[in-house]
């Protein structure tokens, strides 16, 4: 990096969003020594981390010295969990979500072992943490587009001709990052673009609009985990299952028809990561090629579902969207009559964690 670290650190110590060190954990889902870690030191290391560890539960997996962190394998997640531990995929990266459960903190981090620190055009160093905290502690605007993105950033406003009953927004319930170098692309693109390289830094931050989905990233990802954590399910993937790499975005899709149906937002742009190895894209065909089969029918089915006006907390939108998947979706293959179970386990498994855990309601449904 071009900057010192400990003038990055003095940085990182001097910034108000300092304070939010207690209040946000950092999950990382890996099967790997977190070597990664010492580029993000100067950003992460005032945080706490919740690692998921993948695989095979006897491996050793070394944490640089310094981080406060608790470690998981999927001996703790059955002992935690008891037979709810279904739920949670095995020998894939949706074991993360296990870490926002067990978290009893109001912010979400998520970032991958094989995403290291960006650089802006001018060469600083990009603290993604802190532009996610940004984000999340700014309103969003899904209910009317800005044409000159988020009217809420430094040097940006409402453009003429935005209503002002609109301005004050809502809140901001998930930010989604992006990535420098290796593209998220599916391995169909991955195989006709192998070289590609994504080297466009784009300073902007949107919200997407009320209405619309989108393919959610779960590599460089925060969210209020009191507004909308618990739909961020990164549902059933990995071993046992006939679909991979399809988490995050099933996530994404949840996430997004909720947060229509209680006027919340999601935000989109900033920050960068840079994003390191690609994956194999025949591995990664052999996992996805279902999802992109069965895609053509989920994407509709989220386009058309509509929650009922009871549902007022994201649980209760949760389970009734289980429902709707099991009745629409079931139709097309048994995996979504276990998906949608799983689901309802996961609710279960969230409440039974967290008891007391407040359910967001606005009154802004439908």
């Amino acid at each position: 990096m071009n900057e010192p670290a400990t003038a990055i650190e003095a940085a990182v110590a001097a910034s108000p969003l300092h304070q939010l060190k207690d209040e946000l954990d950092i999950v990382i889902p890996t099967i790997r020594n977190l070597d990664f870690l010492e580029m993000w030191r100067p950003f992460l290391q005032p945080y706490h981390l919740i690692i998921v560890q993948d695989g095979d539960p006897s491996k050793t997996i070394k944490v640089p010295n310094g981080f406060d962190y608790e470690l998981y394998n999927r001996n703790d997640i059955n002992r935690i969990l008891g037979p709810k531990a279904s739920c949670i995929s095995f020998k894939d990266s949706a074991c993360r979500c296990f870490g926002y459960m067990v978290s009893k903190k109001k912010y979400i981090f998520t970032i991958d072992d094989d995403c290291f620190v960006a650089k802006d055009p001018s060469g600083k160093a990009i603290n993604a943490l802190e532009q996610h905290i940004k984000n999340l502690l700014s309103p969003s605007t899904p209910f009317f587009f800005n044409t000159l993105y988020d009217p809420f950033a430094d040097g940006a406003d409402f453009v003429r001709g935005y209503p002002f009953s609109l301005r004050e927004g809502v809140p901001t319930a998930v930010s989604h990052g992006l990535w420098l170098n290796i593209p998220d692309y599916d391995a169909p693109t991955q195989l006709v673009k192998p070289l590609e390289r994504n080297t466009r830094f784009v300073d902007a931050v949107l919200t997407i609009p009320k209405g619309t989905l989108f393919p959610m990233c779960g590599m460089n990802l925060a969210f209020d985990r009191q507004l909308i954590g618990p739909a961020m399910y990164f549902g059933l993937m990995g071993e046992g299952q006939p679909i991979g790499r399809y988490d995050d975005m099933w996530a994404g899709w949840c996430i997004k028809v909720i947060c229509d149906h209680l006027g919340l937002g999601v935000k989109t742009g900033l920050p960068y990561i840079y994003h390191s190895k690609a994956s194999n894209p025949f591995v990664n065909l052999r996992k996805e090629y279902k999802g992109i089969y069965w895609q053509e029918d989920i994407i509709p089915f989220f386009q058309q579902v509509v929650l009922p006006k009871d549902s007022t907390s994201v649980q209760k939108c949760y389970i009734e969207l289980a429902k709707q998947v099991k009745e629409k979706l079931g139709k097309i293959d048994p995996y979504f009559d276990k998906l949608a179970d799983a689901m309802v386990t996961w609710i279960q498994a969230w409440d039974g964690l967290n008891p007391t855990s407040a359910s967001f309601s606005n009154g802004k449904t439908g």
